[in-house]
């Protein structure tokens, strides 16, 4: 997917949770439209997701908890331990 360089761009993770998400459903023996009731997320938006990458991220996390896959969301935008340092010595209230 990706064409060059090192890192990769937002289109090339949307196609590659789309994928991901198909095989998921896939293996879950789910169709789109069962998939679709069980979760509230439209068949529109489940057909669009798994041929574009498109989808909102409410409706991503709805999908994601019917695969019962919510908690991989979990270490998004965490902070790291040197970003939580950091933020304690502009915190601390003994600073002069």
């Amino acid at each position: 997917m990706r064409k060059f360089g090192i890192d990769k761009k937002p289109s090339d993770i949307l196609a590659e949770l789309a994928l991901k998400h198909k095989m998921l459903r896939k293996q879950s023996g789910l169709t789109q439209g069962e998939l679709a009731k069980r979760s509230g997320v439209s068949l529109g938006s489940i057909k669009r997701f798994e041929l574009s990458g498109q989808i909102s991220l409410e409706s991503l996390l709805k999908l994601a908890q019917i695969l019962n896959r919510l908690n991989d969301f979990e270490p998004v935008f965490k902070p790291t331990e040197n970003l939580k340092e950091l933020e304690k010595l502009f915190s601390d209230k003994t600073r002069i």
